[in-house]
């Protein structure tokens, strides 16, 4: 007579367990993702640096033209595509575009090699500073950047109406201060297509549009907005108000109410 072995099942690990180790795997392979990215574009940076004062010291204008193919050539060769000429020249364009290191070097701890080449092909520094910056504050992945500039967010800014050196200013107290300020949040128009209005409309088919397409009227209104309420019943000396759709923002902390009105209409925003 034949004896069968019983199988033995191993027990099911703990899933609270399980959950907290593939989070801490995660976590680690998040972290050692982000520090060899910052150092990748340090080192993109720093080459485009050494042969950017190399070229100054030539003193000649064609020494450059001279120079890059034959370096690319045999960078090329020893590690790969990713030096050949058309790489050099966008990595000379980078040091010559960033020149404070340790800018980039905070940079890029939040944003990739790709954001940067980007931004690289925008002329207006407060323009090129602004994407930056709002980038590596929201933690904008490529694709989002590419859609914001293509949407001309920075053009929509109150912050763009201003004199450059409080455009300047404001930036600065970003990068420094890791804070926004209204008119970095603020736009002017805002693009509402999706909301897929025809011909003739009233202001009862917009708020229903909105509300329909929260999810993208949010994601159109900026940085850090969250709906609270439709409607919304406010008493100011005795009188009664109903606002049409009410927001906090938190990166502001602050209410913002909207008004929606057809034909001409003058934001009474001041910044």
């Amino acid at each position: 007579m034949t004896r069968h072995k019983a199988s033995v099942t191993s027990p099911a690990a703990p899933v609270a367990l399980l959950g907290d180790i593939r989070a801490l795997i995660e976590a680690s392979h998040q972290r050692a993702a982000s520090a060899v990215n910052a150092e990748l574009t340090l080192l993109f940076w720093r080459i485009g640096q050494r042969i950017h004062t190399e070229v100054l010291a030539g003193q000649r204008a064609g020494y450059g033209e001279e120079i890059l193919p034959t370096l690319a050539e045999q960078l090329a060769r020893d590690y790969g595509r990713g030096f050949g000429e058309k790489n050099l020249r966008r990595m000379v364009k980078f040091a010559a575009t960033f020149p404070d290191e340790p800018i980039v070097a905070t940079l890029s701890r939040q944003l990739s090699w790709s954001h940067f080449v980007l931004l690289l092909a925008l002329k207006e520094p407060m323009q090129r500073d602004y994407y930056a910056q709002m980038a590596g504050v929201e933690r904008w992945s490529v694709r989002t950047l590419r859609e914001r500039i293509d949407s001309m967010l920075y053009e929509r800014t109150a912050l763009s109406k201003k004199p450059d050196t409080m455009i300047a200013q404001e930036l600065a107290t970003m990068r420094d201060a890791q804070r926004i300020s209204p008119s970095l949040v603020m736009r002017d128009p805002y693009i509402l297509d999706f909301l897929g209005l025809r011909d003739t409309w009233q202001e009862g088919d917009l708020e229903a549009a909105i509300i329909r397409e929260m999810e993208s009227f949010l994601l159109e209104l900026g940085v850090g907005f969250t709906f609270v309420a439709r409607q919304k019943r406010i008493q100011i000396d005795n009188d009664d108000f109903h606002l049409d759709l009410l927001f906090y923002n938190r990166k502001l902390r602050r209410l913002v109410a909207v008004e929606l009105k057809v034909g001409e209409f003058k934001a009474a925003y001041k910044g």
